[in-house]
């Protein structure tokens, strides 16, 4: 008899080994993942709304009003020279300086044109968090020139906000094309 109940000990033992770990009701991590790869190339109706934008933006700007401490997007900036780790992060920190001004445009007379660029903005920031990692409060924190360009958009507000306006502005057609387009390849950005 006790052969018999070590025997059903053991085939009960085994037979709970193999069935895995118990499932807990939360997933293990809420981050989505990570799917830039659309964003390689933009639709041309979103260009030619970008374009519209970025006209109207421009015709709306009064040359005395933007003048700036600092370029805030330099022409020398390029995503290409960072790591693929630093790209995302450079791009969303760009992308949150850009929705903030422009969403204070939209308020104008401008929000018709501004419409659509700025659905495609948060769209993109919203994919784009998703493949931003989580900035360790201590220990290493971004060097070189990640660190320098992150500063710079850090200092933005500082600035008046036609020099933000202007800066967001002339640098949107490039972000939405050049920078997202790199960001968008990962590792075969080059």
């Amino acid at each position: 008899m006790a052969t018999a109940w070590i025997l059903v000990l053991v085939t009960v033992l085994l037979g709970l080994t193999g069935a895995g770990p118990v499932p807990t009701s939360k997933p293990t991590s809420t981050r989505r993942s990570c799917l830039m790869s659309r964003f390689q190339s933009l639709s041309p109706r979103e260009l030619e709304a970008i374009k519209k934008a970025k006209d109207a933006l421009e015709e709306s700007l009064s040359p005395r009003n933007w003048s700036c401490g600092s370029r805030l997007f330099p022409r020398a900036r390029d995503l290409r020279l960072l790591q693929a780790w630093e790209r995302p992060v450079a791009l969303e920190a760009e992308l949150a300086l850009t929705l903030k001004v422009l969403g204070t445009m939209a308020d104008s007379s401008l929000g018709v044109v501004l419409d659509q660029p700025l659905r495609l903005l948060r769209h993109v920031h919203s994919e784009l968090q998703a493949c931003v990692p989580a900035l360790p409060t201590a220990g290493p924190r971004a060097r070189g020139r990640l660190h320098h360009w992150l500063h710079r958009l850090q200092k933005a507000p500082k600035e008046s906000q036609g020099c933000l306006e202007a800066s967001v502005t002339f640098n949107l057609f490039r972000l939405l094309t050049r920078d997202l387009k790199c960001v968008a390849s990962g590792d075969m950005c080059v």
